[in-house]
């Protein structure tokens, strides 16, 4: 190493040597590197500050004295707790100097609480956590259902907790269902797995309880029941859980957050659902207080009558029952009554109904109805008549005029019509056809063959 002073009084030598801030800083950090090796240091944390690099400084101190320290981000994530202000720890980590600042410090490699476990540490501060958020809060515990239809279980499907379990129900009420969502129950991510098994079974539906269970152990061993994840899975589940971990004397924040604790599996199995027998039980109890209750009401109610005045009470009870009977009577009459005037109406309506129906009078109005139809019928037969002929007269007169609009009846007064022999086409003018042709001439009877002599101009015999 360099002089830096003589050995007389502390000036500076013939042979000095003159060094950078940054040049001592590095010749400290050296000294502290190479002549401290690592060492376990214990004292009280204070002013620590996070980092979004995930780094940690902190200051370490005791009663006289404090010495900085920092926890960088990898070795911080080995931790089991959480450090903060007034926590006494161990630190053991390699003493250096940060030459920037010149500040020498701790580089903390492992942390433990003084006198607490890091995982007692751990669960105390989610715990505390968890309680001001109410999640620990008795008043939201919800009961279970008297007689569950289904019930799902979180546990590993090949540990002795589910066989307890099964065979509980089985003896107690096989007819009830269950629904395993298997999770592994210890080791790294099996916190994850319970926590989705709450959460698998709360999105299945039609269960009444959920049952989280596993058998004992350690505390590491029950640790993946005081991870939050599982905690907050337990409290948003909309269906009642039971947590059953471990053996009676392990306590997790499982058991904490659930609506109901088991000291083993097996009690968790006891306390869902109730067998047969004491059902049966309980409702014989039920029905024996039911009869009690409602002895002791009556003798209730009897003492009651008799010390307010039992005699007035009766004679009370008496007028009411009077009148009544009195309305009865009274309704009763009036009914006979109304009967009575409706049987006399009646009977009055059928004597004249029987006057009217005699043979005498029935003869009478039968003859009375035949003349009038004999009537009706001469009516129509002349009316009847009248019609046919003024018809007749009528189809008569029309058949004449078209008679006489008929070619017949023009031809029957001497008329004739000519036609060509060869196409038929009547002839209208005698220019049509030349002498010798042949033409037929239809007469009112009969036709003749005829030949055309002469054809004469039907004007000049006009002018003629």
């Amino acid at each position: 190493m360099p002089t830096l002073f003589d050995a007389a009084g502390g000036a500076p030598g013939p042979r000095r040597q003159v060094l950078t801030v940054s040049e001592l800083n590095g010749v400290v950090r050296a000294l502290l590197e190479e002549g401290l090796p690592a060492v376990w240091v214990e004292g009280e944390v204070s002013n620590l500050r996070r980092y979004p690099s995930g780094h940690t400084y902190f200051t370490l101190k005791d009663e006289t004295a404090q010495v900085s320290a920092v926890l960088f981000r990898g070795h911080a994530a080995t931790l089991r707790f959480r450090p903060e202000d007034g926590i006494k720890v161990l630190v053991h980590g390699r003493v250096g100097l940060y030459e920037a600042r010149g500040a020498y410090q701790i580089v903390v490699e492992r942390m433990e609480p003084a006198g607490l476990g890091a995982l007692q540490l751990a669960l105390e501060q989610l715990k505390t956590r968890l309680q001001a958020e109410g999640l620990l809060d008795p008043r939201r515990k919800r009961p279970l259902p008297l007689l569950p239809r289904r019930i799902g279980i979180v546990t590993s499907p090949s540990g002795a907790a589910l066989r307890d379990v099964l065979r509980v129900l089985e003896r107690r009420f096989a007819q009830v269902g269950v629904v395993l969502a298997p999770a592994r129950v210890q080791g790294a991510g099996a916190a994850a797995e319970i926590a989705d098994g709450v959460r698998a079974l709360n999105r299945l539906g039609g269960l009444d309880v959920i049952i989280v269970t596993r058998g004992g152990g350690s505390i590491e061993d029950l640790w993946a029941f005081n991870e939050e994840i599982v905690a907050r899975a337990i409290a948003a589940s909309a269906i009642p859980v039971i947590s059953a971990v471990g053996h009676e004397v392990d306590v997790t924040l499982a058991d904490l957050v659930a609506d109901l604790r088991a000291p083993t599996p097996s009690a968790a199995a006891e306390m869902v659902i109730v067998s047969r027998g004491e059902i049966a039980d309980r409702l014989t109890g039920l029905r024996r207080r039911l009869r009690s209750a409602g002895r002791l009401a009556l003798a209730g109610s009897r003492r009651r009558l008799e010390m307010s005045g039992g005699a007035a009470a009766f004679a009370a009870v008496a007028a009411r029952l009077c009148a009544a009977i009195q309305d009865v009577d009274d309704l009763g009459g009036r009914l006979h009554a109304g009967l009575d005037g409706r049987l006399t109406a009646a009977r009055h309506h059928l004597a004249l109904l029987a006057q009217r129906m005699t043979p005498t009078r029935l003869a009478e109005r039968v003859a009375g109805r035949r003349a009038g139809l004999e009537n009706l019928e001469a009516r129509v037969r002349t009316a009847a008549t009248a019609r046919l002929r003024a018809r007749r007269d009528r189809a008569g007169a029309l058949a004449g005029r078209l008679h006489a609009l008929s070619p017949l009846a023009v031809l029957g007064r001497g008329y004739a019509i000519c036609c060509d022999a060869a196409g038929g086409a009547i002839l209208k003018d005698a220019t049509a056809v030349a002498p010798g042709a042949a033409v037929r001439v239809r007469l009112h009877r009969g036709r003749l063959a005829c030949e055309v002599k002469e054809v004469e101009d039907v004007t000049r015999d006009e002018a003629l």
